[in-house]
């Protein structure tokens, strides 16, 4: 019963990816969510904007992402409050980890398994990349990243002969658009639209959404 629960959940198999640039990062993600081998939604939203400075790029079942996105915000704005400072990322990034090491552990029917990859831009203008696995553990990315969505193989196979560690941000949202594109060609899990983030010290931008519709004839 729980495997065919686990089956038919709603899921966004995913392409997600992050590349680190020499100024700034960079987010990117496909569109489509699944439930067992039915597409669920073609529009589906998978990179978060959780605060100004903080944004954050999701894999995994869909209500335990809202979950996590709805928490993670809240947390940062008590830290804020309560501190009269914004948290680093860094921060972020641990209590992120220590959340999702925490709901993966906790005895349920359905367990909660969210990949998470996330930056943003610290008080000092610096951007930063971090990967949170879906068993809880928190790293730092140094390079590139595409978490355990299920268009992880493709991605990291085009990213390890292409990435250079001096891309310019412009260079990097190219590079990451074409890692989408080419996962949406093999990953049943990945389709029907592109969106792609700029982080840097001017800020968060969404700098592509593109829905890629099918020409049937």
């Amino acid at each position: 019963m729980q495997e065919e629960i686990s089956k038919n959940i709603l899921k966004s198999n995913t392409s997600i990816v992050g590349i680190v640039c020499k100024d700034g990062v960079v987010l990117a993600a496909d569109r489509r969510s699944t439930a067992g081998t039915i597409v669920m939604s073609k529009t589906k939203q998978k990179i978060r904007k959780i605060t100004d400075y903080v944004v954050a790029a999701y894999t995994g079942g869909v209500a335990d992402i809202e979950l996590s996105n709805k928490v993670i915000a809240a947390e940062l704005r008590l830290k804020e409050l309560r501190s009269k400072s914004r948290p680093t990322i860094k921060e972020a990034a641990n209590f992120l980890g220590m959340m999702t090491y925490r709901s993966i552990r906790t005895p349920s029917m359905i367990p909660s398994i969210v990949g998470t990859l996330i930056a943003g831009v610290d008080e000092d203008g610096k951007a930063s990349l971090y990967t949170i696995e879906p068993a809880g553990a928190a790293m730092h990315v140094e390079d590139y990243d595409a978490n355990f969505s299920s268009g992880m193989p493709y991605i990291l196979g085009l990213l390890e002969r292409t990435y250079k560690k001096d891309l310019s941000v412009k260079e990097a949202i190219e590079l990451a658009k074409e890692c989408i594109k080419s996962s949406m060609q093999r990953d049943v899990g990945s389709g029907n639209g592109i969106d792609v983030f700029s982080i840097t010290k001017e800020g968060i931008k969404h700098v592509i959404s593109e829905e890629l519709v099918p020409e049937y004839k």
